[in-house]
């Protein structure tokens, strides 16, 4: 369906006004949509254009348009076309990204633009999954274990190999240097995320399992991942 043939609806739209709200909103928003019938809808107010929600929307069955009141108002109306169960569960958005109005508007949309090119322009030639270690690595080199953490969870959640892991702590021992990896890679939460995969895929626990087990030590939850 198009915008035209639902638009004369979204003035029964349940309306959802974020602008303001710093952390995690998601999870509340997306249980109201999960319980939305077809031809139900929400319309989202934010002060910047809200691409990170476009893609778990739509894997919820639904469609959006999204328009621009002005430099710091931004109405974003999603329409639901069909029961559509959730195919993936995107772990970590990047929620910190509501911080960025705090500082400027202006600077909140070039901030969720770079992401999006970033991380979903289909002009990317390297594999999502590689571009989460690449980032993970980086991160680690910059002492952002919270990042590093991160990143790990969404490549192994998105398929990569755990043999993939062991290469990169491998060539982080080497970069790094044993004493660092020893003093600030070991006890870190990145490394116990790492752990806990090994671990569990040793005692034959199933890659769902294991995902879940991920998300719930290793997630929003826990202090040391978290971003807010």
């Amino acid at each position: 369906m198009s915008y035209i043939e639902w638009k004369d609806k979204t003035v029964g739209f349940k309306k959802i006004d974020v602008r303001g709200v710093q952390g995690n909103f998601f999870p509340g928003l997306k249980m109201q949509a999960m319980k939305m019938a077809v031809g139900e809808g929400l319309e989202v107010i934010q002060s910047f254009e809200p691409i990170p929600l476009y893609e778990v929307m739509e894997d919820l069955g639904f469609e959006h348009y999204t328009e621009k009141v002005n430099d710091a108002e931004y109405h974003a109306y999603f329409y639901r076309t069909m029961m559509k169960p959730a195919d993936k569960d995107i772990p970590m958005r990047p929620y910190a990204l509501t911080n960025m109005p705090l500082i400027d508007n202006n600077l909140a949309n070039i901030a969720v633009e770079f992401w999006d090119l970033t991380w979903n322009d289909n002009r990317r030639h390297l594999p999502y999954e590689t571009r989460l270690l690449l980032s993970l690595t980086n991160a680690v080199g910059a002492g952002r274990m919270r990042q590093a953490t991160r990143e790990l969870v969404k490549a192994y959640i998105h398929g990569i190999d755990s043999a993939a892991l062991d290469d990169v702590f491998e060539l982080l021992a080497w970069n790094q240097g044993i004493g660092y990896f020893s003093s600030e890679i070991g006890p870190s939460t990145l490394f116990q995320a790492y752990k806990t995969i090994k671990q569990m895929e040793k005692k034959g626990v199933g890659r769902g399992e294991i995902c879940e087990t991920l998300k719930e030590k290793f997630g929003e939850k826990n202090p040391d991942v978290k971003v807010q």
